[in-house]
This record gives C-alpha cells, structure tokens and sequence, in this order.
C-alpha cells in the first residue's frame, strides 16, 4: 500500500475513533446489554394502577400547591390504551383532612378546587443505583408541573430534606421549551438544604413521548433526556456528617402537581383544565 493511503487510513481511522468517543460522551451504554432488567411497569392492562406496585398520596401534600391528590379515583390516575393517564381537573372535591378553623394547609379548606394523583413505590418497590428510565409526555399549559422523582424509603422516618430527593424530570407548563433536573439534599451546616441541577431544551417535550432517565451509583447521579446527558451529580457533595441520602434505597414516585401565584410553576389556567400527563412505561435496570 502507498505511503499516502496509509496516512489517509490513520487519520480516517482517529477521526472515527474520536467521533465515536465525543458520541459516548452523550449517549449511555444500552442498559439492556450492560444490566438487567429488574422491575418495570408496562401498564399493559386497564383500570386502576397495579396495586403491588403503586400506592398514592392523598390530600393537600405539599408546597401549598392547589390540588387535592386523590386515592385510587379513575378521573384521576388510570391505566388506558397502554398507558397511565394522570389527569388534573377543575372541580370541587371534599377535603378529608378538614378541620374547622384550622390554619394548617392541609387541613384549613373544607374543599379542594382542583384535583390531580401522585403515586408512588412506598413500601412496595425500592432501588439503590441502577438505571432508572421512564417514558412519558408531558402536558403544556400554565400551570402544568409533572415530575418523575424519587426520595429515600426513610422519608417517613427522618422527613425531608434528610431523605434527600433526586428529581429525574420536572417540567412546566408555562415555559414547554425546558426540561429540568434536581437534586436536593440537606445541608451539612444547618437545619436547611441544599439544590443543584441542570436544564435542557427541547422543542416538542408535550408533543410526543421521551425517555427521562438517571444512571445512578455510589458515586454520582447522571440525568439523560432521550439520548443527551445534560446534567451530572457528584454524590460527595451531599454527604451529612455519618450518612448520604443518594448511597440508600430510594422509591419512584409520578405526579401532576398545578401551580398558584408566587409557586415556580405560576398560577394555573383554568381553562386548560382537565389535562393529562402520559406515561409509557417505567423501567429499572442493574
């Protein structure tokens, strides 16, 4: 062969070599070659969400978000055409924590004006690292905030901000074009907690279905949107004296929460309302 075919022939050679790197740098190894499918949920079925596998949370839970999460109510969270469908509505619903001159959030409003479902693995279902993928669509619309997370199995025990919780997907409705990911964890040097995390942008996140995925070990915590790693978690940095809420067994939770006045998500169109937010499938490799 002539010396200048050879030359051509190497540098052919190191141009595909670093473009095959520059595409490992962004594209995660298919976790059906490199591990094991170890729990997932088709919703190949119809009806309510799989009893084994999902629990809820029910009431006013948090942030002084406007919607009422209901308990195994089909209007709200169902298993149809090979999907779960979690839907916000605009309706009055009977408050079952209520108390007469209570202050407390939870419990201060006889009714709800909005309803919406949040479930979860509590108690059924936990993972400590693994690739942990879910592929859904989400809704547009001011208002609108589904999340895919997760939270330490503890959370009961030790509460929040101690559990830690590592959000896998958050997107509002009012601005479609962003995908976010965060980690939160509780701050070494007070009683408070601590945030990081990153964004990405996409042009049709409420338009068609994605895969919003982790790959998570001892050591860090990577966010990927479809193919694209666009945010890394050190886990080092959220190590609390004797204990680190990402090295323990964590539980899944999907939900449809709605913002108010002042919330991240803005306030909530109410005539959007009811929406839903698409989920295909969920799935755990290790």
């Amino acid at each position: 062969m002539k010396r200048t075919n050879i030359y051509l022939l190497c540098i052919l050679l190191l141009t595909v070599a670093c473009n095959a790197q520059r595409k490992a740098d962004i594209i995660p190894v298919s976790p059906s070659v490199e591990k094991k499918l170890v729990w997932a949920e088709e919703f190949n079925y119809s009806g309510l969400p799989d009893s084994t596998k999902w629990g809820y949370e029910l009431g006013f839970v948090r942030n002084q978000e406007p919607q009422y999460y209901t308990s195994k109510r089909l209007d709200n969270a169902r298993v149809e055409n090979g999907m779960l469908v979690i839907e916000a509505r605009k309706e009055n619903f009977p408050n079952a924590a209520y108390k007469p001159g209570s202050t407390v959030a939870s419990q201060k409003d006889s009714l709800a004006a909005y309803t919406s479902a949040s479930i979860n693995t509590l108690n059924k279902q936990t993972w400590q690292y693994g690739r942990i993928e879910v592929r859904a669509k989400v809704p547009a619309g001011k208002g609108t905030w589904p999340a895919i997370w997760m939270m330490g199995e503890n959370r009961p025990q030790v509460g929040w901000p101690d559990c830690g919780e590592i959000d896998i997907m958050e997107f509002l409705g009012k601005d479609p074009s962003t995908v976010y990911a965060t980690i939160h964890y509780p701050d070494t040097n007070a009683a408070k907690y601590k945030s990081m995390g990153g964004k990405t942008v996409t042009t049709d996140a409420s338009s068609d279905f994605h895969v919003y995925a982790i790959e998570w070990n001892k050591d860090s915590i990577v966010f990927y949107f479809d193919a694209q790693r666009y945010f890394a978690f050190d886990i080092k940095k959220s190590q609390h004296t004797s204990f680190n809420p990402f090295q323990k067994k964590n539980y899944l939770l999907l939900n449809m929460a709605l913002g108010h006045q002042g919330a991240w998500p803005g306030p909530t169109d109410d005539n959007i309302l009811p929406i839903r937010y698409y989920v295909d499938y969920v799935r755990v490799y290790q």
